[in-house]
């Protein structure tokens, strides 16, 4: 247990860095079915429906100019510092809807049960059963 966590429980996010953080909000809350819990121009946030405490966020990417992270790894290019994991009931179905959002499909997959995708703004993601 975290020390000095407060009694009615504590917040547990993702922040990701976007050059749209809009746009990728707005693309996760299709994706994800998940509320929207702040729209501002400097922040997107989606609540976990029925639990505000836990959420993914969205930011401006501010420390440098944005570069789209690649997949797999290539020496010299900026790589996936993470990525989310959705489980979906119907894979092809999910990946169907995920492209009409924006998504592309990675060339690269690794599994038969999980496709690797990129969001609008070049994060990987992974859909999986």
């Amino acid at each position: 247990m975290l020390r000095g966590r407060s009694a009615k429980g504590h917040w547990f996010g993702t922040v990701i860095d976007a050059p749209d953080p809009q746009a990728l909000g707005m693309f996760y809350h299709q994706v994800l079915g998940w509320e929207i819990h702040l729209n501002k121009p400097d922040e997107f946030v989606l609540a976990v429906p029925g639990n505000s405490e836990t959420y993914v966020s969205f930011q401006p990417q501010t420390s440098a100019p944005w570069a789209r992270p690649v997949w797999p790894a290539a020496e010299g290019q900026q790589q996936m510092m993470m990525h989310l994991d959705i489980e979906v009931g119907e894979l092809e179905t999910a990946v169907e809807h995920a492209l009409e959002l924006g998504a592309t499909l990675a060339d690269s997959q690794p599994q038969p049960n999980v496709r690797v995708l990129f969001d609008p703004a070049g994060h990987p993601f992974c859909l999986y059963t």
